[in-house]
């Protein structure tokens, strides 16, 4: 695996908050990164101003930062290639990618989003468009990371989560400071499916907020919340510990809190009377959670696993449900026990 310093090239591929955040964390660290962007117009302006105004504002970015919109210029000699576009782009991005990766590149995903239609994770996808040989070791790095406490130097923790696990200790090098620290974990299906439906989870949380429930009403989203996303991910191959770890419970809990997460956003606005569209093109960054809600409704259709939460974000994002009818269905569930089967049976990571 390559060495951690300033002369290893680091290519991000996207440059909204979160990939426009990675180029800033690792640039402070003195790493050499190159940051592409879509759009050439958008590509110079940020280039020329040294920060992205329209996804991140107000922050300076590193002089060791380039930004472009060459995508063969910016793979060229990367040793590490980072995706961090929206998931219902991922795979055609990930195409193009493939055209110009040099060999032996590490892949890192950080997108937290399942693939509408398949309901693949993002490293599944990965696997799927870079699989003719030669083959790429394959990192996804997940946590409670807000971009916005992110630069102004707040303390966070994040996990990368490998089959690979010299690669997942490269990245754990390459990112980790006296700000950030990064654990690594064996179970990638966990980590994934973690970062990708806590979105939905929060998402209501935003609904409960904006209705005004309380903590109470809080507590029981997030809990329950927790045990249907463990449901469907122990069901998919994770490990349950997983759920109760720092891409689990973690970023479950700053998701479904903070005014910063744009999921919470959503839920909070549609409660507020505001329609999907409406909020969908009130802002340039991408609610994922909206986007999984689809996928996750599918894969529990398919397995048979009931998620109820997930099923009410959907019949409110996309049925015309009104929030309120929807706590009133949920309150009157059947009774049932708390603890379930999957939460009591060995399931440690290795």
């Amino acid at each position: 695996m390559n060495q951690t310093n300033s002369e290893s090239k680091t290519t991000i591929i996207g440059a909204g908050a979160w990939g426009t955040t990675l180029a800033w964390l690792l640039g402070s660290g003195g790493h050499s990164v190159t940051l592409w962007a879509r759009k050439p117009e958008f590509a110079a302006h940020v280039q020329h101003q040294r920060e992205n105004r329209k996804y991140l504002p107000g922050v300076a970015l590193p002089k060791v930062v380039t930004v472009t919109c060459d995508l063969p210029g910016a793979l060229a000699d990367a040793q590490t290639v980072i995706i961090a576009v929206p998931s219902h782009g991922f795979r055609d991005v990930v195409v193009r990618v493939a055209e110009h990766i040099s060999a032996g590149s590490l892949i890192l995903s950080v997108v937290k989003g399942l693939e509408r239609g398949t309901g693949m994770r993002m490293s599944q996808i990965l696997a799927e468009e870079l699989s003719d040989p030669p083959a790429y070791p394959i990192v996804v790095l997940s946590g409670p990371n807000l971009s916005g406490e992110i630069v102004r130097g707040m303390p966070a923790v994040s996990v990368a989560a490998s089959d690979n696990q010299a690669a997942a200790k490269y990245i754990q090098r390459l990112f980790s400071s006296d700000r950030f620290r990064i654990y690594r974990n064996y179970d990638i299906i966990g980590v994934e499916l973690c970062g990708a439906l806590k979105n939905i989870i929060a998402i209501a949380s935003g609904i409960s907020d904006g209705l005004g429930f309380g903590n109470n009403a809080k507590a029981a989203l997030i809990t329950r919340g927790l045990t249907e996303i463990g449901r469907l991910g122990v069901q998919l191959g994770a490990k349950a510990a997983t759920f109760w770890g720092i891409a689990g419970v973690g970023d479950l809990v700053t998701t479904c809190n903070s005014q910063l997460s744009r999921n919470w956003q959503v839920g909070r606005r549609l409660a507020n009377g505001e329609t999907l569209s409406a909020v969908q093109d009130s802002t340039p960054a991408v609610a994922e959670g909206v986007y999984t809600t689809i996928a996750a409704r599918e894969l529990s259709a398919k397995l048979d696993i009931e998620m109820p939460v997930t099923e009410t974000v959907y019949r409110i994002l996309f049925g015309g449900v009104s929030p309120t009818a929807e706590v009133e269905r949920l309150m009157g569930r059947p009774h049932k026990a708390e603890v379930e089967p999957w939460q009591t049976a060995s399931n440690r990571p290795e």
